[in-house]
């Protein structure tokens, strides 16, 4: 029988898993609305790229995915409320490139999950999303993971933070002169960020997850318009 301590560090290294950008889930293929930042001339250097993605976990990631991930993970047992979570979360997202991103990853990660372990939860989400009965988003398959993994719901949210911004830091440099050292500086620096809107979140219920965010929503539409682009969103 598996003891308390090596549960706990089963979970702890299931989050750790769940964050790496070596999970094959397409994070290094997405920008979510970056590549067009710069190519307009609003992001130049380190310091507009942290102001951009500290709006982007204060408008969008914090109120809107922290709490789908928070609503899926309480809602494991339960498909139909899944269901409900990512249906809510899909129609909340405007742009359509995000909800074309959230979904492929969303269900890039149930496969993943239910070809690695035989949980019969995930597996049968799984079905539901490839038989196109639920939307599969990114958040809402994490919680979902997150809590059949025993990872905690404040964890599952730290982990999609820090996931996000080492996407969106990746993309930065394929985009901009950023070096590794500044990368890793606007990580640490936006650490307060992810743990601050994550508390701030924590209360709020599915009914008020409520994303503003229109200047990142404009630039994702703008995006899927371009005519020269190095990421699909």
């Amino acid at each position: 029988m598996t003891s308390d301590v090596d549960s706990d560090a089963r979970a702890s290294l299931s989050a750790y898993r769940l964050a790496d950008s070596f999970l094959p889930v397409g994070g290094n293929t997405v920008s979510y609305g970056l590549e067009q930042f710069v190519a307009s001339g609003r992001v130049e250097t380190a310091d507009d790229l942290g102001e951009v993605l500290e709006s982007y976990l204060r408008r969008q990631v914090g109120p809107c995915e922290t709490v789908a991930i928070r609503a899926a993970h309480d809602a494991t047992d339960d498909l139909d409320a899944l269901e409900r979570v990512d249906d809510a979360l899909l129609t909340r997202t405007l742009a359509a490139e995000f909800r074309e991103s959230a979904t492929k990853a969303g269900r890039r990660l149930l496969e993943v999950e239910a070809e690695t372990s035989a949980d019969s939860v995930v597996a049968a989400y799984e079905e539901r999303v490839a038989t196109a009965d639920a939307p599969g988003t990114y958040p809402v398959a994490l919680g979902l993971v997150a809590a059949r993994r025993g990872i905690d719901p404040v964890e599952a949210c730290l982990l999609h933070g820090h996931a996000f911004l080492t996407d969106m830091l990746g993309a930065a440099q394929r985009l901009l002169s950023l070096g590794h050292v500044a990368a890793q500086r606007l990580l640490d620096d936006l650490a307060d960020v992810v743990a601050d809107v994550v508390a701030a979140n924590a209360e709020r219920p599915l009914e008020r997850m409520s994303p503003f965010a229109p200047l990142i929503d404009v630039h994702a539409m703008e995006h899927e318009r371009a005519d020269r682009r190095l990421f699909v969103s």
